[in-house]
């Protein structure tokens, strides 16, 4: 039976961003000063923390051990306007020493985009 895959392109804009970041904290005092700042440059462009280094479990691949950090923003823009702005850049040199650091920005996926795949998985069976 062939599948539709149109539904896997996206044709409309995206409601949210995320930045996904994993770091690996060697000083964490220092870190630690850091971390007091993020908040409030995170917000000044649309964003706020949806994970923050909590528990992690790792569900397949090679055990997880760094800290990670789930960051929402409501537009690929507004994430990249954060990163590069000089205020986070100027935070960002607190950590300089603390460890190391990976951002990745990445969209969100539609709930539209959600609820058709849905429906045509539902219809599958193996």
């Amino acid at each position: 039976m062939a599948v539709d895959h149109s539904f896997l392109i996206r044709e409309y804009p995206i409601m949210s961003v995320y930045i996904v970041i994993r770091v690996d904290i060697r000083d964490r005092q220092a870190y630690g000063e850091y971390m007091l700042h993020t908040p409030r440059v995170a917000n000044q462009h649309g964003g706020r923390f949806i994970a923050r280094g909590g528990e992690t479990e790792t569900l397949e691949g090679e055990k997880e051990t760094l800290r990670i950090v789930l960051v929402e923003f409501p537009s690929m823009d507004d994430a990249k306007r954060f990163y590069r702005s000089e205020e986070y850049q100027a935070v960002k040199q607190l950590r300089e020493g603390a460890g190391s650091a990976q951002f990745v920005a990445v969209d969100g996926y539609p709930v539209e985009d959600w609820d058709k795949a849905l429906e045509v998985s539902k219809g599958l069976s193996l």
